[in-house]
């Protein structure tokens, strides 16, 4: 049983691991829509605040919502696009507008979507899973070499003996380390990370001196919203791609944690996200969904219980709460936090690929599916300007490697399986059971 202090140390880990990619939205929608620096304060500091609520929502099981895994929720990067769009031609209340509705909307269709379990059978569990490690290495590659490709220096010697020194320092503390020191090797390696780049002149303080002390939630801070048709038509095709990228994190815990995930638990997890954006409609943030991150944290701690993750949604309210608190963990670099994001993404890859070692690739119908989705997931990441020339709402689905991923291997499972599924189940639920049990 693990004591309060050293989960409240684990659940700070989560919360490093997870900041710079929650910020990352409100900070590009509102430097995008022109807000000021009391605005941007409000929206960081609310953005923060509602993952800490966002996440308790998921980790509270009850009979309407709850999934119960060790996830945590952040903004949906995906979202912002749309979202500016939105902002730039309809106004801003029409964003929270459409993002109350589209919240509506997952909530009703929990049911209905929580059907799609049986379409996941270990082939297309596994191909997803990996995908989502995968497509997200260019993320931490990206942030290893200073932060933006299109900067001028991109990979400079520095980023780079900073960011894998921070792999090295997670890599040692991984192998030599003992305890509940190797549960923490990220949260060392972060740290450690940002006392050498401190020492190299590396750290930022003005986002600490510059933010205020307190900040408290005030509904519809920007105006009383709006209902916007074609508007809320967008948002709910985002929620869509978000509740499809969610589920591939469910899976992935639910291998993770030894849980078996059945159609009540993802009802119940699309339930709680829907609650959660409706919520961020209200208090004028934005869609959440689960952080894929955080999964490979939880295979890397080997500490697999929700209490760490309460000591993270704790502290996500408080650093809503006290702004100037919350901005501490904005001065971490970049290169620290791709360094940490490498190991943890290849550790989500891992796990994918640990999952297909159990299917039968003797069957050449598996090979095609996981095939052709790993290869068009990782080809739309690299290059997602080969579905340009689709219609926009078509782009929503398209312009996301995981989401293609997990299309393509739904559709060819279906195609190439549907008639052996009835015989199969059996024996694939076997397999499925016993690589719960390996991980126990």
């Amino acid at each position: 049983m693990l004591s309060n202090g050293k989960s409240a140390v684990l659940g700070l880990q989560h919360v490093l691991a997870m900041y710079a990619g929650a910020v990352i939205v409100p900070l590009l929608i509102g430097g995008a829509l022109g807000f000021d620096e009391a605005q941007m304060t409000y929206l960081v500091s609310i953005d923060i605040f509602m993952c800490g609520v966002a996440t308790l929502l998921q980790l509270t099981v009850n009979k309407f919502f709850g999934i119960g895994l060790p996830v945590v929720l952040g903004c949906a990067i995906q979202a912002v696009s749309p979202l500016i769009l939105i902002g730039q031609t309809q106004g801003i209340t029409a964003i929270y507008g459409s993002i109350i509705v589209a919240g509506i909307f997952v909530v009703v269709i929990s049911g209905i979507f929580s059907k799609v379990k049986r379409f996941f059978p270990p082939v297309v569990t596994g191909t997803v899973i990996t995908v989502i490690g995968l497509t997200l290495v260019p993320v931490a590659l990206e942030k290893m070499g200073g932060g933006l490709k299109t900067a001028a220096d991109f990979g400079g010697t520095d980023y780079l003996i900073l960011s894998f020194l921070t792999v090295a320092i997670i890599l040692v503390v991984q192998i030599f380390g003992i305890g509940f020191m190797r549960s923490i090797a990220v949260l060392i390696g972060l740290l450690a990370g940002t006392v050498i780049a401190a020492m190299m002149g590396m750290v930022d303080l003005s986002p600490v001196t510059h933010a205020t002390w307190f900040h408290m939630p005030q509904p519809f801070y920007f105006g009383t919203p709006t209902f916007e048709w074609s508007s809320i038509l967008t948002m709910i095709l985002i929620s869509l791609v978000s509740m499809v990228e969610s589920t591939g994190v469910y899976f992935a815990l639910g291998e993770i944690t030894g849980k078996k995930i059945d159609e009540d638990d993802l009802k119940r997890g699309y339930r709680a996200e829907g609650l959660a954006v409706v919520l961020g409609g209200i208090f004028n943030t934005f869609p959440y969904t689960g952080f894929s991150q955080n999964v490979g944290l939880v295979q890397l701690s080997g500490i697999k219980n929700r209490k760490p993750i309460y000591y993270s949604a704790g502290f996500l309210v408080l650093l809503g709460l006290l702004p100037k608190v919350g901005a501490i963990a904005t001065i971490i670099p970049e290169p620290v936090l791709g360094g940490a994001m490498l190991v943890m993404f290849g550790m989500v890859a891992i796990q994918g690929i640990r999952m297909l070692t159990k299917v039968d690739f003797n069957q050449e119908s598996n090979l095609l599916v996981a095939a052709i989705s790993i290869a068009l997931g990782l080809g739309v990441t690299v290059v997602p300007e080969i579905f340009q020339n689709l219609p926009e709402t078509v782009q929503l689905f398209t312009g996301n490697g995981i989401v293609v991923s997990s299309l393509t291997a739904i559709i060819l499972n279906i195609l190439f399986n549907s008639k052996k599924t009835v015989a199969q189940e059996p024996a694939e639920h076997a397999a499925h059971e016993e690589v719960i049990e390996a991980h126990s």
